[in-house]
């Protein structure tokens, strides 16, 4: 290689680097490298282990160690020296080096911190090596070992070494904590399973082939890492098809998946607690939105509606909607769709059948309805489960909470020996919320009454226990239907036992789906509820005021406590009462709403994880829970990403329910 021709090659880098330079300038951002003792200033307190010799991913050298020379250089190691320097000069015989047969083979010396490398001797080398492309770089590496603390990033980094003691892989570098977990269970591999060269080699070309094509798709340098994506990517596909998809294959997947991966990333979820049906379009209006004068639905169900109270109550709605729109709806209904093999294809079928907008009635369906949705773009998907971080489809659940105040201020007022027993579903998004409703529901009627906890996803005889112990009053599973049946069956909601030792009913909650249902399919029919993607998710979390939302009142009930509870339920669907705007004390003592006056946020809501004082029991962990619930609570669990993540199943050999 001659002289003159690593000098034309230093000018052409000059030139990129001059560029690079004026760009990040005109971005605000500074132009030269990171450096580690500025960015840990306190560096010399840390633990600092020596690595040896190791080959560095080039993307990974992000700065320097100290700021001696970082005006040679840019943030992406392009020289800015003019040709006649020293460093030209220098630079000129390493590209020389490089470009024969000798090649550049003297390892650099770096400082790795938080997965990223800051270069303390051989910028030069790192220089001539990224210009020309190099993947890979020889270095001696030196770990700066943070302190541990609660930053996510931290959390991460710390899971990070056990991930790098099996792997001795830099490539990845997660920012949240359990997703080096969540990496392992797609790839099938235990946390502390040695890899070989082999494994190793295979991971890292299969994960530059999709570093290549998230590069391709994320044209506006979205905050995005690789990774990140490739974990959602991971949900829907199996880690093999990254060798088996041609290049527009994979580009494809990225590209339809790309909204939800920045939904994810970004947390953006708009919880709506109104749906706006919009008002019917007129012709020209129709012509120009496209807006369809006729919807053909699918609904698909995980039970027999004859043996599920839960899916008897979305058969209802579906009879409802019938009902009142007619012809301009086709209905098809899929019923006991129990895997998720099983899903995936129910969901491939009634797109082929020609659905427009599919329901799928269970929060265990929602990554299946994903993969149908990037699948099937021109078709809208909903799903029914909460907090979904997904922008291609829309979720809807119902504010429950809202009916749970009411029924406990019923309790309150029939619990002549001020105990009241409740019997929680699963610890999932929006349960403790209903918990603490219904308790301050009670608190309200009567300020001695405690609420006595238990949860039906845990082992025992809760409700023989609680009668057992002299409780009278006792609140167990909500009416899944509006059925005098159900709720004389003293099983579900709000009931007492009298002193012959009888069960009476008193109220329930219940879920009219029928009104979401119409809402909804009228949205749509009015143009006002169009199949946008955008790079927030939806979720609609619909309440009383909807109708969504009800309860039943047993005709047992005392007058009096019937006639409150009308005016509870009136004031609260017409939003003059909100049952959490008042002075709350936790039990812990802590206040949770100091002001008593503007209650919580809907998200906050949603989230909710502590209980009232009047409270006695707890939440219970996953360790606690029966194997039943095991799905729904990975799911929606409110502590799920403290849940240990279950090894995958390749999708030919799943036969596990999805509930």
């Amino acid at each position: 290689m001659s002289l003159q021709t690593s000098k034309e090659e230093y000018a052409q880098a000059l030139r990129m680097g001059e560029k690079e330079y004026n760009e990040r300038v005109a971005a605000g951002k500074d132009p030269g490298p990171a450096v580690l003792d500025e960015l840990v200033p306190d560096i010399d307190s840390l633990t600092v282990r020596d690595l040896g010799l190791l080959e560095i991913p080039t993307e990974r050298i992000v700065g320097v160690k100290s700021a001696g020379r970082t005006g040679a250089l840019t943030a992406g190691f392009l020289p800015l020296l003019p040709a006649d320097s020293e460093f030209a000069q220098k630079w000129t015989a390493l590209c020389s080096a490089h470009l024969s047969d000798t090649g550049i083979r003297e390892p650099i010396e770096c400082f790795e911190y938080l997965g990223n490398f800051y270069v303390q001797e051989g910028n030069k080398r790192v220089s001539v090596l990224r210009y020309f492309g190099a993947a890979r770089i020889p270095a001696m590496v030196k770990r700066v070992i943070p302190e541990r603390s609660e930053d996510p990033r931290i959390q991460a980094y710390f899971e990070f070494l056990d991930f790098f003691k099996c792997t001795r892989l830099y490539t990845v570098q997660f920012r949240r904590p359990k997703d080096y977990e969540k990496l392992l269970s797609y790839l099938r591999k235990k946390p502390d399973e040695v890899w070989t060269e082999t494994e190793r080699r295979s991971f890292q070309s299969k994960y530059y082939l999709f570093q290549n094509a998230v590069a391709s798709v994320n044209t506006k340098n979205a905050d995005i890492l690789t990774e990140e994506a490739l974990l959602l990517w991971l949900q829907l596909y199996p880690f093999e098809d990254l060798g088996k998809l041609s290049d527009g294959e994979l580009k494809k997947t990225v590209s339809e998946l790309w909204d939800d991966v920045l939904t994810v990333q970004g947390d953006s979820v708009l919880v709506e607690t109104q749906m706006d049906e919009g008002s019917k379009p007129g012709l020209l209006t129709r012509i120009i939105s496209q807006v369809p004068e006729h919807l053909n639905l699918a609904f698909v169900q995980q039970l027999d509606p004859t043996k599920s109270g839960w899916a008897m109550g979305h058969a209802r709605g579906i009879e409802h909607l019938k009902e009142v729109l007619g012809d301009k709806i086709t209905v098809r209904c899929y019923e006991n769709v129990n895997t998720t093999a099983e899903v995936e294809a129910c969901l491939d079928k009634a797109v082929q059948e020609g659905a427009q907008v599919v329901f799928t009635t269970v929060p265990q369906m929602s990554t299946a309805t994903l993969k149908a949705a990037v699948k099937h773009p021109k078709v809208q998907f909903f799903n029914c489960s909460v907090d979904r971080p997904y922008s291609s489809i829309r979720t809807y659940y119902g504010r429950v909470f809202e009916a749970k105040f009411i029924t406990g201020a019923i309790a309150g007022a029939m619990a002549e020996n001020d105990r009241i027993g409740y019997i929680a579903s699963y610890p999932i998004y929006g349960v403790p919320a209903s918990i603490n409703a219904f308790a301050l529901g009670a608190q309200m009627t009567n300020p001695r009454a405690k609420i006595e906890l238990r949860w039906s996803c845990v082992a025992g005889t809760h409700q023989a226990d609680f009668l057992a112990d002299g409780i009278r009053v006792v609140s167990n599973r909500d009416v899944p239907v509006q059925s005098k049946v159900y709720l004389d069956f003293c099983n579900y909601g709000t009931y007492r036992m009298d002193a012959q030792g009888e069960l009476v009913p008193l109220a329930s909650p219940v879920w009219v789906w029928g009104k979401f249902y119409e809402k909804a399919v009228r949205g749509i029919l009015n143009g006002n509820l169009k199949n946008d993607k955008s790079t927030q998710a939806r979720n609609y979390w619909l309440g009383m005021d909807s109708g969504v939302i009800d309860i039943d009142l047993s005709d047992k009930l005392p007058d009096g406590v019937r006639t409150l509870a009308l005016l509870l339920r009136k004031e609260i669907a017409e939003k003059t009462l909100d049952p959490f705007a008042r002075v709350i004390t936790d039990q812990n003592g802590t206040l949770r709403n100091p002001d008593g006056q503007t209650g919580f946020t809907m998200d906050e809501l949603i989230h909710m994880d502590w209980l009232c004082e009047n409270v006695i029991g707890s939440i219970p962990e996953y360790d606690q829970i029966l194997p039943m619930s095991d799905t729904m609570v990975r799911e929606l669990g409110i502590y799920k990403n403290r849940i240990p993540v279950k090894k995958e199943i390749p999708a030919d050999e799943d036969t596990n329910r999805v509930g």
